[in-house]
């Protein structure tokens, strides 16, 4: 954590796109807590809010559709020979699989939020040979709700993020459910704060 938090702190915006990007795309980085402590630093004002929310939900567009291609190109021979590497067994996927034939296309929205899942969707999505358009439209909308969530739960908690953010990834699953709560607390809070710093200047 102290490490991604040293690498914001160096390189800002390009730091969250490409920490999340690698997220994505499975390798071991603490997505939630990065987005959480983005949100946190837009509360402190040591971010703005446009070009974090940009860079966050870029990064996790990116590296669904890096895992989307692989999937779609390389199907079963990445399992085989990469799986390890990217956190991906053949148990796992069968795994997402079951959650597609349950949930269909939902599955790249929802899965976000589910621990164990959301690097998996994209791939079965590509070895599915998934229409691209219709992944984009269920997967990048699944990343603006899920980085809005995180961020807006740093923003709205501020001093506080860290350990809200304990008691939340206990029970991630719900908060898919309640994702659109925070995103119009996240929006007041904003927008009012936003309103005060404009009228403090005349």
């Amino acid at each position: 954590m102290e490490s991604i938090a040293i690498w914001i702190a160096h390189y800002g915006y390009i730091a969250i796109f490409s920490l999340l990007v690698l997220g994505i795309v499975g390798l071991p980085v603490p997505d939630e807590w990065l987005l959480t402590f983005a949100g946190y630093l837009v509360f402190k004002n040591n971010l703005s809010f446009w070009p974090a929310f940009a860079a966050a939900a870029l990064g996790s567009m990116c590296g669904i559709t890096v895992s989307y291609g692989l999937g779609r190109s390389l199907g079963l021979f990445l399992i085989r020979h990469y799986g390890r590497l990217l956190r991906i067994s053949r148990k796992d996927m069968d795994r997402v699989h079951a959650w597609f034939d349950r949930f269909g296309t939902w599955t790249l929205l929802i899965g976000y939020y589910v621990p164990g899942v959301r690097h998996f969707t994209a791939v079965v999505a590509g070895t599915s040979k998934m229409e691209f358009h219709m992944f984009s439209l269920f997967a990048y909308s699944g990343a603006l709700l899920w980085t809005t969530t995180f961020m807006a739960l740093g923003y709205g908690f501020g001093e506080q993020w860290s350990q809200v953010l304990v008691q939340v990834e206990k029970h991630l699953a719900i908060w898919a459910l309640v994702a659109l709560v925070l995103v119009i607390i996240f929006g007041i809070r904003w927008y009012g704060k936003r309103r005060r710093t404009n009228g403090s200047q005349f």
